[in-house]
């Protein structure tokens, strides 16, 4: 099984340097330091909120929530520290609260209830989606030019050696989950639950606690990445923000090795997913390829990565 991983995302990481060739030939702007720049903090966003949502599929399960709860927690952030002006160490705070407790209501309904995570999941989409557009009355909100907490907007938007802050971040919280991952207990326990989970439950594994705290993750990393865009956008429509962005966390853990039936997906895979989504986003907007081919483009790469995934099990 590990060798069959390491297949999977050196064969992903030759699909990323090819592609990263033939944009760069077709387009010299693609190696600019500007566009590296970009496209290295759009990953380090969605990478952020992928990896909590391969944690979720190797469970078995599903998140279909991610771009509403983001849109929410973009909402609610600018209204703290914008309109209620809340020290930012506290709005910070309070938003990522929400985030993780929103995943834990989920791990709860789907775990103790026996509710479906598309259900479930589904559910919060449209509840998050309204209630952001409830509380900011349906107006955008913004940061403007507040003062107060431009520290968190350098942290946030701004370069350390000319790298983007968020890829940095997500890089350290890439290595933090790839030891919880792949070298710890609760690691073995979450792939042993996504694999089959009577049999992790008869083995004496909490199956409940391990799906919850999956939930709880993806909660807690895409409140990280809502408030990265929140900055990144500085304006943030409660309609549309960070719409199907969810689909993008979905198809980067596919594409990079995790199993929508569970018990398999690795951290860098999932990485190396993200940043060939982006790659193939860059190329469509250097070659001025129409906008409205990036759903086509996605939902392309999912298919493929399903029917890579079974082919690859049938051998």
């Amino acid at each position: 099984m590990k060798k069959l991983f390491l297949k999977r995302e050196f064969g992903i990481f030759m699909l990323l340097v090819v592609l990263c060739s033939v944009v760069a030939m077709l387009n010299h702007r693609f190696l600019s330091i500007p566009n590296l720049q970009n496209t290295g903090r759009l990953i380090g966003m969605f990478g952020i909120f992928s990896i909590g949502t391969g944690l979720v599929i190797i469970t078995g399960g599903i998140d279909l929530s991610t771009g509403s709860l983001m849109a929410l927690i973009g909402v609610q952030l600018a209204i703290l520290l914008v309109d209620k002006q809340w020290p930012w160490p506290a709005a910070i705070l309070a938003v990522m609260a929400l985030s993780s407790l929103l995943g834990l209501a989920h791990g709860i309904l789907i775990t103790r209830l026996k509710l479906q995570p598309f259900i479930v999941t589904l559910c919060g989409l449209l509840i998050y989606r309204g209630a952001a557009q409830f509380v900011a009355q349906d107006e955008t909100k913004g940061f403007g030019t507040q003062k107060g907490f431009e520290l968190l907007q350098q942290m946030a938007t701004k370069l350390t050696l000319g790298v983007p802050n968020p890829l940095i971040l997500m890089t350290i919280i890439a290595i933090i989950m790839w030891i919880v991952l792949h070298r710890s207990v609760y690691g073995r326990y979450l792939f042993a639950v996504g694999q089959n989970e009577a049999a992790a439950r008869y083995s004496g594994i909490n199956t409940r606690s391990m799906i919850t705290s999956a939930y709880v993750l993806s909660g807690f990393f895409g409140g990280v990445s809502g408030i990265l865009f929140a900055f990144y956008t500085n304006s943030i429509s409660p309609s549309s923000h960070a719409q199907s962005y969810e689909l993008y966390g979905i198809a980067a853990a596919v594409l990079g090795g995790c199993s929508l039936s569970g018990g398999e997906g690795s951290i860098l895979g999932i990485i190396l997913g993200t940043a060939l989504l982006r790659v193939l986003e860059n190329l469509v907007i250097l070659l001025n390829i129409p906008s409205s081919l990036d759903f086509a483009v996605m939902g392309t790469v999912i298919l493929l990565g399903v029917t890579a995934d079974k082919l690859l099990k049938k051998k």
